[in-house]
């Protein structure tokens, strides 16, 4: 979708290299195989990239969120120094990489995004921590899309999180080649179902905020639009919402249809409303029309086609 590669932060052993505590790895075959067609992995293994060897003991959060550190658990050694001084340098390199994502190791208390253990000095755990490397990726890069694998299981939040990937990599692409008020409409506009399928107000907010452009100086302008784009793009989609934009969308053709074209349409978008196809279905009839009548406005909305259709995300959602 773009010229220059998507390239996509991951927690290294999901590649499977044997690089976890015990010599082992997590491979994830749908990122190495599926999606992996279509990005560029730059693997990171905080640990190892901290100077710990292959296998290591394995190490656990201990402390208070607030202030947490890095122990082995047996021995009780605190790497904590080490993992700050190697974040710091590898925050630099990869912010130089320009990334539009990061899949992280789930639980790991250097890659966990949410619900690391964390234990008390006297060795009672909650699940209330954030691994210490992954907190600093998201405080460094808040707006980069970042999920966990395991979670990826959902399709639900496998489609959203890749949704997100190739959306930031076009915000990336507008903001790299200079913001301007055109360029920003024309951006917006093509957005638009995607951003309605996901929030109607964050919506009416991103609307008020184009136009009033002018008023805003280009850096606050860009850091606003890229906010709010992102936030919104972060909130579920749900049936009913996608079912309100196709709606939506056939109001732009249907007087164009015959009555019986218009009444298997809306009985496509009707059976995936109640749960008997998935969005694939009526998406890929509301597609046909579209390029039959040439309706040139939803021709152009990414809403039709946020990510490749190879890797069948829609056809499970």
């Amino acid at each position: 979708m773009t010229a220059s590669p998507i390239r996509l932060g991951i927690s290294r052993c999901l590649l499977g290299d044997e690089v976890r505590f015990d010599g082992g790895h997590k491979q994830d075959h749908f990122l190495t195989d599926v999606l992996g067609r279509y990005v560029e992995w730059v693997p990171v293994c905080p640990e190892v990239e901290a100077g710990l060897g292959i296998p290591r003991e394995a190490m656990r959060l201990v402390g208070s969120p607030r202030y947490l550190r890095l122990m082995t658990i047996t021995s009780k050694q605190d790497h904590t120094a080490a993992m700050e001084t190697m974040i710091e340098e590898r925050l630099d390199s990869l912010h130089k990489l320009d990334l539009s994502g990061f899949v992280f190791k789930r639980g790991s208390p250097s890659c966990g995004v949410e619900r690391v253990r964390v234990y008390t000095p006297q060795g009672m755990p909650s699940h209330s921590g954030v691994g210490i490397f992954a907190k600093a990726f998201r405080d460094a890069f808040p707006l980069i899309p970042v999920e966990e694998e395991g979670r990826l299981c959902d399709s639900l939040l496998r489609e959203n999180f890749i949704e997100r990937v190739f959306c930031y990599r076009r915000l990336q692409n507008l903001l790299h080649n200079g913001l301007n008020r055109q360029e920003l409409i024309r951006f917006h506009t093509i957005h638009k179902y995607l951003l309605l399928s996901h929030s109607q107000q964050h919506y009416k907010t991103m609307g008020q905020l184009v136009a009033q452009a002018e008023r805003y100086r280009p850096k606050d302008l860009t850091a606003k639009y890229a906010d709010l784009f992102m936030k919104t793009l972060a909130v579920r989609a749900t049936v009913r919402k996608h079912v309100n934009v196709l709606q939506h969308i056939v109001g732009h053709f249907k007087k164009r249809m015959s009555p019986r074209e218009k009444a298997e349409l809306l009985g496509v978008i009707n059976d995936y409303h109640q749960g008997l196809t998935p969005l694939i279905v009526p998406l890929t009839l509301v597609k046909h029309y579209v390029q039959f009548f040439d309706v040139s406005y939803i021709r152009d909305q990414v809403y039709l086609n946020p990510h490749p259709k190879e890797l069948m995300l829609r056809n499970h959602v």
